[in-house]
This record gives C-alpha cells, structure tokens and sequence, in this order.
C-alpha cells in the first residue's frame, strides 16, 4: 500500500447507511478539496459499506468485529475473540497506511478501527449523528481531538466539553429544493392535491407499509396524493396498490426531487432523514423505529419536535392516530409552514465542508 500523500485519512464506521454516509460526505468533500488526499476505509465486508465504498473509489479493508446482539445468541461468546482479531486487523491496515487522522463515524465497526489508529499517532474526530451518542462514539472519546455532534442537546451526554463542536450530520450532494410542480410534473402527480411522501428506508418498515395499505383508501378519498417508498424488502408486496394518485417505488434515487413535490413527509427517524429534514425545511411527522439500539430515533424526533420542527407519532399510537394525524397536518398551511421554517432554522447544510476542513487542518498539524 503506497503512501505519498500528506494527507491520509482512515474512516471507520458502518452497519447502516446512517453510520456509513456521513462518513462519505465527508470524504467526498476532502477529496474535492485536496485530490491528492489518500483514504482507507475499513468495515465489516458482509454489511452496507463492503457493498458501497469499492463503488464509490476509496480502498476499503474489512475486519472481522460483529455486534453484540441484545438478547442471547450462542455468537455473542465469540464477540470478545472477533474484537481481538479486528484490533489486530486494523493495527496491521494502519502500520501500512498511515493514516494521519482517523475519522469514526459510528456502529461497532469504529471501535477497533479509530483504537487502532490512534495508537499508532493518528489525531481522533468522531462524529455523532443521533441524539443520544452511541456507545462507540462514548467510549471512543477519550481519544479525540474532536467530536462534532448534529444536536446541541448532545453536548451533555460527553466529558470533554472543549472538543465539541454542534456542526450537524454531513449529507452527501445536498441541493435546495426545486420548483414543487416541476417536481409533481416530473412524478406525474397532480399540481392540485396535497402530496405525502412516505419514507421507509433502503429496506423499509414494516409498520408504516402496513399502516400505509390499510389506510391509503382513506387518504385517497380525502383528496391526497402519494409518493410510496416501501423499501425492497416490502415492494412486492405493495406494487399493486399504485395508481394515478399513488407512486409506489422501492427506493427514491432522488430525493432532492420528492422532497420538492411533497407537501408533508412520514417517516422514521434515522439520523441522515433528520439532517434532510432540517436541511431542506421539510414539514414531517416522525415515527421512531423502537427496535433501534438505546432508542436513538425517539430522541432525533424529540430534538425536533422540542423546536417546533417536527410531529411525533409513536408506533405504540400509530393504530389510532396514522391518518387522522396525516390529514390533520396536510390540510393545516399554518402548521405546515411552521414546521418547515422551524426546521430549516435547524439545518446545517454546510456540516460535510466544516468537518473536511477541521480533517484537513489536523493532517497538517500532524
């Protein structure tokens, strides 16, 4: 593995796009900036960043670590030796790289990786997407020299106050909205109904799919139209119920596009649809997956709807309330119009620029 660059940056940090992405952003953008900058990116090769960073032309290097599963599996009692083994990995990855700043992004994957680099010389930044950090970024911390958040409300869960810095969660190719009919012209969806936009993630989720079937009838009726992202796993199963006024996909290739045509989203809370949310100022209603680690979406919804930004709807609720907070909302230009200046005043769109800059200005104090 040659080295000739002066600025070398390891990135650790994956098990779903939203510990993944950030991390890209930010390598996109050192890129931009400085093309002779050099990057190794290490993982686990069995989840989403072995798919994603060969593809994107940065050097990825898989090491061995897996999660600890929450409730009992006979493959937990290996998680102690898979540690060993990827610290050994990634010690051996940075002996022939290098790396002058490592940056960990999160998941599991991140701790043996920025360990790793930081013992042999490399300058620390972690960034930290959800509201409530995880476990990794905690325990990591120690070993930073910087930590950027995306809440203010984070700030409290560290020790070391001075390395903070609130500078949000870096999206990649972020652009302002579009014309909203240009955008409904390109769906072929009517510029004179209200537009909802359904978000599921790559995989989907279930409960909103199933919500979603049971009352999209209803929606119909009450004059609304539907842009439907069930997510791959629920496509098939759904690809039926499409019509003029309901666009059923697997998967949006551009936001920036259906976000221009909607009127109001429904999601879950991952950190990356957050930091969409505030950066294009778009009215939601936020369901929190409650089978994420230590609750996190809960406390990314909470951190809007504190502002003023965002509508709460909890899945032990979602039975009762699923249209009837929909209809309510879509139909109410004040509220709408509240939510979405409250959470553009809570964007950070600049987040990936801000932190390539720190990352580069590390690697030449180096």
């Amino acid at each position: 593995m040659k080295t000739t660059s002066p600025y070398r940056f390891l990135f650790a940090g994956g098990g779903t796009g939203g510990h993944l992405f950030p991390a890209v952003a930010v390598a996109e953008k050192i890129r931009l900036l400085k093309p002779e900058a050099e990057f190794l990116f290490i993982g686990t090769r069995s989840k989403i960043e072995g798919r994603v960073v060969p593809k994107l032309g940065f050097q990825f290097k898989p090491i061995w670590i897996k999660g600890f599963a929450r409730k009992f599996t006979v493959e937990n009692f290996l998680f102690p030796v898979k540690l060993l083994v990827s610290v050994f990995q990634s010690i051996f990855y940075c002996m022939k790289f290098k790396p002058k700043v490592a940056i960990g992004s999160g998941g599991y994957v991140a701790g043996p990786a920025i360990f790793a680099a930081n013992l042999l010389g490399a300058k620390v930044i972690l960034l930290e997407q959800n509201s409530f950090p995880g476990i990794t970024t905690r325990l990591l911390e120690k070993y930073a020299q910087e930590i950027h958040v995306s809440y203010e409300s984070s700030k409290k869960y560290f020790k070391k106050n001075k390395i903070l810095f609130v500078t949000g969660n870096p999206v990649r190719n972020l652009n302002v909205l579009i014309n909203k009919e240009q955008a409904l012209e390109k769906l072929q969806l009517s510029a004179d109904k209200r537009t909802l936009l359904l978000l599921g993630g790559s995989l989907g989720a279930k409960k909103l799919n199933q919500m979603m079937g049971q009352e999209l009838a209803l929606l119909l009726e009450n004059g609304l139209q539907i842009i439907w992202q069930t997510g791959h796993l629920y496509y098939e199963q759904y690809k039926n119920l499409q019509n003029a006024d309901c666009k059923v996909m697997a998967f949006v290739e551009d936001m920036q596009l259906v976000y221009s045509a909607c009127d109001a989203l429904l999601s879950r809370a991952g950190a990356t649809t957050i930091a969409e949310i505030t950066s294009y100022g778009v009215a939601s209603i936020l369901v929190p997956s409650p089978n994420v680690a230590e609750n996190h979406q809960y406390f990314n919804a909470k951190a809007l709807v504190d502002e003023g930004a965002a509508i709460l709807l909890e899945e032990k609720n979602i039975e009762e309330e699923f249209a009837h907070e929909i209809l309510i909302l879509i139909k109410n230009n004040n509220e709408l119009n509240k939510l979405r200046a409250n959470a553009k005043a809570m964007g950070r769109p600049n987040a990936a620029e801000e932190i390539a800059q720190r990352a580069l200005m590390l690697a030449e104090q180096y």
